[in-house]
């Protein structure tokens, strides 16, 4: 196959062997651009966005880093005052919210409830009372609102 390439090559007219090179050539830097080149293009040009959205992400991590910090650097909070914090929140939540306590924990059954109210009932435990969530299951009901529960764990301090 070899010997019948290279009989046909001196065949060819010198034109024809130039243009055969260049098309040569042509093929071998499209296949180098497409192999090479553009895959390396494509993801400088995205490296910027995902740089953003790592440092956005890295930001929201050291905020809650110092936040959990913070919270960890408060003293604790006396039995009488989490209670108090727990069932004041709670209350804030409506009818539709139950909360048990079963030792150093605590259990919050709700029906009914919007996805702010509970939001603002994790912030307000979780500050006021120094609990925190251990567990939690909920869903949400076609009228946008949420039924489930959260168990709480109160620590050392809020041991009721």
């Amino acid at each position: 196959m070899r010997q019948a390439w290279q009989a046909q090559w001196a065949n060819m007219s010198p034109s024809e062997r130039r243009l055969l090179t260049v098309a040569a050539w042509l093929a071998g830097l499209t296949l180098v651009v497409m192999v090479g080149v553009r895959p390396a293009w494509r993801t400088l040009q995205t490296v910027p966005t995902q740089m953003q959205a790592v440092e956005a992400e890295l930001a929201l991590m050291r905020q809650q880093a110092d936040e959990a910090q913070t919270l960890r650097q408060r003293p604790p909070v006396p039995p009488v005052q989490a209670e108090a914090s727990l069932q004041s929140a709670t209350a804030r939540l409506g009818a539709g919210a139950r909360l048990s306590r079963q030792g150093d924990r605590a259990v919050l059954n709700f029906q009914g409830v919007s996805g702010e109210a509970l939001a603002a009932w994790l912030e307000e435990v979780r500050v006021g009372a120094r609990a925190r969530p251990l567990e939690a299951t909920w869903q949400q009901g076609g009228d946008a609102l949420f039924q489930g529960s959260v168990t709480l764990s109160l620590g050392a301090g809020g041991a009721l």
